[in-house]
């Protein structure tokens, strides 16, 4: 039926359709700005500094860098790479065919080889090939945050560099009077009156509360609301009441699993390890589990920075294991698991930590300093090594032959330890005295037959044992099933613990084959408030180094976090480049207000929830989205927070949102969901992919599979895994809107809808209506929209009644129209 019923929805939609719903792929005009040329974005970024300024510094360096420039080429400065040499520009921004780097990488010309000594490996003039198609992305050349940035030449001046705004103390600024008593009860809202008004904008009005309490729920719970939470607060009367579904929703389980998954996108949550050898991470739910849970706990900021940097230094509870399987955080990392140089894969591994917990907690790009000091901040390659020791000095793989495995921790009592020590003991002794028995009692048989010693036993040898032997195999095969029924597997999670601690030498240009003088583990300098970190001989650091990072001293951790938690409120952070506060990085729109919620989060005890609430009662949070001319032609893409931002749901929130009002949402908790043995590679380039998806589990329970992404999900937007990513993107092509009309996921949610309306409003098609437009867009539809949506559901039913195929044409027509509004962008916006 669902085939039938999709030809037939294609051929009406184009006619019945037009003028009822917003389909795909337009928002209205009032809310729609004229994009600017895009960006070269933090990714690119990113990949230049720590994938191709090591690569040209290391095989290109000697000959062409800041020293020796031969042929009058530089490659160290992008003038140098556009400009070129005696032999003209080396590089052809997005054209690799035409970059004459590519030619002399690729040893295409017997006269242009470079290097001269030997040719790159494959992988990495595949870096350079996508480095040039991505379109030669380099800081020099302009960035998202403050324009064109030259590197720094010399040493770092510390002094200088702590007069960086991210690097100066948190001071709590004093708020300022605002006369208009709508925008004054509240700090945030004063402190960005005073923007507003400085520009020339007026603020907007509130948000009806219909919009209201919809954009709440799917803010904290990423679900959205059911009609009757929408009738109860319209008929609340009371000055608190959008304050207490503001309570509602952070007491409710969902309120974890939607924020959850936002900190699960910057630690890069997987379920598989992906590169090389896509090792499935059978223990990985633990971790997110544990996410979940501390965010429905409100577990204070700084004690889950603590637990996931070194939960196992701590104290916990006997049975409590949560601060053990926080440390999953650092080995959820993609690895190269079959790199047969065990030093360089340690390395990498090291790096890749480096890189996450960097940007994760101070929005600083650290793993840049490998190879050499950080081309703009203030980050020295000393800084980098000093923080790899801490890393190197803690147990993150169990080994590193390939293929290599992460350590794992067992989460039980040194007692419950001992006793399954014991029982698989004894289990072994009882299956080796039952050889030695079958052994003997067939050696006797054989005897007996006169056959030779080493013949092959009868098929039923063991009816021809004595009486006597018989019993004793039965008694022992009873005590071995008795020893298995107590032996069921002790749990295990991901995790590190501590390992052989030392020092680690600087890598000369990154290579692990070129050591320099040895560097004492500690925290980046620029940092540090005068001394460095105490850290006894036989530590790692890794407590210290969490706890400095967990302090209020620390003028990053707090600024990064509560613009963090900006961002995903409102669609755009204070700092628009949230993973990166330093000077390639956005500046501050609103400084004062930004150390003010920083100040204001920690003085709340880092509370998640009381800054949740702080933010929401503000009148910036509740105002409407509606467009005025007057303020877009001043701040068109709103960054002084005039209106509210129009936002699309993302992947997760599409999905769970299908689900929930089509009523077949599955609200349990998830647990494990990579099936195979631990170890076993999952999804890779050449085998057969066998991970499954729970269709009605929420999104955040179902498989991440690196390299292997659930299409629902890659379609749109999905953060990447690989990376720690604090702000998805949002793009609008075509593939989304044909998920949302052929996919399996919408016809059979369409079809679930359609019924739920039959069963809850079996007798009246337009308070059918009335009910379907209440459960998908949280408000009462127009008279006209009633009338058009009845009349198509009646022409599509004429169309049909006599495809003898179709069981109930009534029914197909109303799951066609459920389908209709379910990919309207109504229903995948939120404004």
């Amino acid at each position: 039926m669902s085939e039938n019923r999709r030809q037939i929805f294609f051929g009406f939609l184009p006619g019945l359709l037009s003028g009822i719903l917003l389909l795909w792929g337009s928002l209205p005009a009032t809310l729609v700005h004229a994009a600017d040329p895009p960006a070269t974005s933090d990714a690119d970024l990113k990949f230049f500094e720590t994938k191709i300024r090591p690569l040209l510094a290391e095989k290109c360096g000697d000959c062409h860098g800041a020293e020796t420039q031969e042929a009058d080429l530089r490659l160290d400065t992008f003038t140098g790479l556009v400009g070129g040499g005696k032999s003209g520009p080396v590089i052809a921004p997005g054209s690799p065919d035409e970059s004459l780097l590519m030619a002399a990488v690729n040893y295409k010309d017997m006269h242009l080889q470079m290097p001269p000594d030997e040719k790159l490996p494959d992988a990495e003039i595949a870096l350079l090939k996508e480095w040039i198609q991505r379109g030669a992305p380099h800081p020099e050349r302009g960035n998202p945050g403050s324009g064109s940035i030259m590197p720094r030449r010399g040493a770092i001046d510390l002094k200088e560099a702590r007069e960086f705004w991210a690097f100066k103390p948190i001071r709590r600024p004093n708020v300022p009077k605002v006369s208009d008593p709508a925008w004054g009860h509240n700090a945030i809202d004063a402190l960005l009156a005073t923007s507003l008004k400085a520009k020339g904008l007026v603020p907007n009005p509130p948000a009806d509360r219909q919009t209201l309490i919809r954009r709440a729920t799917f803010d904290l719970t990423g679900l959205p609301p059911t009609p009757e939470e929408i009738d109860r607060f319209l008929a609340d009367q009371s000055p608190d009441a959008f304050e207490k579904v503001i309570d509602r929703l952070l007491s409710s389980k969902h309120y974890g699993e939607r924020w959850g998954r936002h900190w699960l996108d910057v630690v890069r949550y997987a379920d598989s390890n992906g590169q090389d050898e896509n090792q499935g991470f059978v223990d990985a739910w633990r971790f997110r589990n544990y996410v979940i849970d501390a965010f429905n706990q409100d577990k204070p900021y700084d004690r889950f920075i603590l637990e996931q940097m070194a939960g196992d230094l701590i104290e916990h509870a006997p049975n409590d294991y949560s601060t053990l399987i926080a440390t999953g955080f650092l080995t959820l990392g993609p690895k190269v698991l079959a790199e047969k140089d065990q030093a360089k894969m340690e390395m990498d591994i090291i790096d890749e930590q480096i890189d996450v917990v960097g940007q994760a907690f101070l929005g600083l790009t650290i793993a840049c300093a490998r190879c050499h000091d950080h081309k703009f901040d203030p980050i020295a390659t000393a800084d980098y090594y000093a923080l790899a020791g801490i890393l190197k000095s803690t147990k993150t793989m169990s080994s590193f032959k390939v293929v290599a495995k992460y350590n794992e921790i067992v989460l039980a009592t040194p007692e419950e330890i001992k006793a399954h020590e014991e029982l698989t003991k004894a289990k072994t002794a009882k299956n080796a005295e039952m050889a030695a028995l079958i052994k003997k009692a067939n050696a006797e048989l054989l005897k007996a037959m006169g056959a030779a010693a080493n013949a092959k036993p009868p098929m039923d040898a063991e009816q021809k044992y004595p009486e006597e032997t018989r019993k004793q195999l039965a008694a022992l095969r009873e005590e071995v099933k008795k020893l298995e029924s107590g032996l069921t597997p002790l749990p295990t999670a991901m995790g590190v613990q501590e390992g052989s601690v030392a020092d680690t030498k600087i890598h000369v240009r990154g290579s692990h084959l070129t050591l320099g003088k040895s560097v004492h583990r500690g925290a980046p300098e620029v940092l540090l408030s005068g001394k460095p970190l105490e850290i006894e001989e036989n530590q790692s650091g890794r407590l210290q180094f969490a706890q400095w990072l967990a302090s209020p001293e620390n003028p990053l951790t707090a600024r990064v976090v509560v613009n963090r938690i900006w961002r995903w409120h409102f669609g755009e952070g204070l700092v628009e480049t949230t993973d990166n506060f330093g000077k390639l990085g956005q500046k501050p729109s609103h400084p004062l207000l930004l150390d003010w919620l920083a100040s204001e989060f920690m003085s709340n005890g880092w509370s998640f929830k009381a800054l949740h609430k702080e933010i929401m009662l503000s009148s910036a949070y509740q105002m409407s989205s509606q467009d005025n001319s007057a303020n877009s032609a001043i701040d068109p893409d709103n960054h002084f927070h005039w209106r509210a931002n129009v936002q699309r749901l993302e992947a997760e929130e599409i999905r769970d949102a299908i689900l929930s009002v089509a009523g077949v949402l599955n609200p349990e908790i998830g647990t494990k969901v990579v099936n195979s043995p631990k170890w076993d590679l999952v999804f890779n380039h050449t085998s057969k992919d066998l991970t499954t998806y729970d269709p009605y589990r929420r999104s955040i329970y179902l498989p991440v599979i690196r390299n292997n992404l659930y299409d629902g999900f890659s379609l749109f937007d999905y953060t990447n895994s690989d990376v720690a990513t604090g702000s998805r993107e949002t793009s609008t092509v075509a593939p989304q809107a044909l998920f949302m009309m052929n996919s399996e996921l919408l016809l059979s949610s369409a079809d679930s809808l359609a019924q739920r309306l039959f069963r809850e409003v079996p007798q009246d098609d337009e308070g059918r209506i009335v009910r379907l437009y209440q459960l998908t867009c949280a408000r009462t539809p127009e008279s006209h929209e009633c009338h058009r949506l009845l009349a198509y559901i009646k022409k599509f039913v004429q169309a049909i009644q006599s495809d003898s195929k179709i069981e109930d044409p009534r029914k197909a027509a109303w799951a066609a129209a459920c389908q209709a509004i379910l990919a309207s962008n109504e229903f995948v916006y939120v404004e």
